[in-house]
């Protein structure tokens, strides 16, 4: 999906804002709903959805405008919001543009409605998978606290067999971190062809640089990337898309990262919650970091605003000397702010909790990378 985006920046619109219909353990959003009140059936107002639609297509100068429906989970503003979306989109496309929509789900909502109309509409869509069930159920449960693992897997299922292959979102955590072949297996099994990892990092109120029980460990989450790379190596090249892999081979043709985690800057995939707030990024919705609203001022003004430039070059300007002496920086850039909270082995502050693991992961891929650029370079 990122390839088809020219623009640098991908906005997540939140058009039920935290509100979900399950409680996994490790959300960091749900809690956003103390800053809009407890409407439990709030949803995005047209006029708000159309302020948002017509100022991303004038803040957006590439061919292909992307728009990115985030949660909570998002299919619980109903089919009709996003009919009304889609006619919203074709109404105020600028003539030479093209769009496309990506949405993310926990899928326990999917049925033959949902995936007719991502079919026909062409809708990419991303679900939140775990692992197995003994993996995935762990964390993600629902509100009566029952495992989501069978409606999970049915919505997948109901998916491919619409013709939609899911991107895999995998949360790695502090107990699925030692069975990576056992998660990549699986999701090989269920037909993936593009997979993220992600690592769950929560802080703890025990200390500056103490983190949840739940938690990957730094180290151990690069030993889980190492071994999955190593198993796409002998077996996967071509035929899935591991995202992290495809960032770093982005170094190998010398091209930006895609995902803004592993930029030199922050600030490319801002929040526009419900009601039309924008705030400088998915983990900084806070009632002191709010930039303004779509709905009287341009998304363009703020996207340039001074406080979200700010924002963005905070990320390279607080980079310790440890990060940018290492051999691996631009494959890392310090990664997210949010886990830059653990001191340097020099004392200096600001190194990032999963450096460990990183840096690990970065250079046992290097060899590869570096004969894929020898090889590029050559032809």
């Amino acid at each position: 999906m990122a390839n088809l985006i020219t623009d640098n920046f991908q906005i997540f619109i939140k058009p039920v804002g935290a509100r979900c219909n399950l409680r996994c353990e490790y959300c960091y959003y749900l809690n956003k709903n103390d800053l809009y009140g407890s409407d439990n059936n709030a949803i995005m107002d047209i006029a708000t959805l159309e302020n948002y639609i017509t100022g991303h297509f004038e803040a957006s100068s590439g061919d292909m405008v992307l728009f990115t429906w985030h949660g909570g989970e998002p299919l619980l503003a109903g089919i009709d919001f996003y009919k009304k979306a889609v006619d919203l989109q074709k109404k105020h496309l600028p003539q030479g543009k093209k769009f496309v929509n990506a949405i993310q789900t926990n899928a326990t909502l999917i049925n033959d409605e949902w995936c007719n109309f991502f079919t026909e509409n062409k809708f990419s869509v991303g679900i939140s998978f775990d692992g197995t069930e003994v993996f995935h159920n762990r964390m993600r449960r629902t509100i009566n606290g029952e495992g989501c693992f069978e409606k999970t897997l049915r919505g997948h299922s109901l998916l491919c067999k619409a013709g939609i292959i899911p991107e895999i979102l995998c949360v790695v955590n502090s107990y699925n971190v030692f069975y990576p072949l056992v998660i990549y297996d699986f999701f090989k099994m269920l037909g993936a062809q593009y997979i993220t990892f992600i690592p769950l990092v929560e802080r703890s109120d025990a200390g500056l640089e103490t983190v949840s029980d739940a938690s990957v460990p730094a180290f151990e989450f690069g030993l889980f990337l190492t071994a999955v790379f190593d198993e796409w190596v002998k077996k996967d090249i071509g035929n899935v898309k591991i995202q992290i892999i495809e960032e770093a081979l982005r170094t190998a043709f010398g091209q930006e990262h895609s995902l803004c985690i592993f930029r030199d800057k922050c600030g490319g995939v801002p929040v526009i919650e419900r009601n039309g707030n924008f705030y400088s990024c998915d983990h900084f919705v806070e009632k002191n970091r709010l930039l303004g609203n779509i709905n009287n001022q341009t998304l363009n003004s703020l996207l340039s605003h001074p406080k979200q430039i700010e924002f963005g070059e905070m990320k390279q300007n607080t980079l310790p000397k440890y990060c940018t002496d290492c051999e691996v920086k631009d494959m890392c850039n310090g990664e997210c702010p949010k886990n830059r909270f653990i001191d340097t082995p020099d004392g200096e502050p600001g190194l990032n909790y999963l450096c460990e693991g990183y840096k690990f992961f970065f250079n046992h891929c290097r060899p590869f990378i570096n004969s894929v650029t020898k090889a590029w370079k050559k032809a």
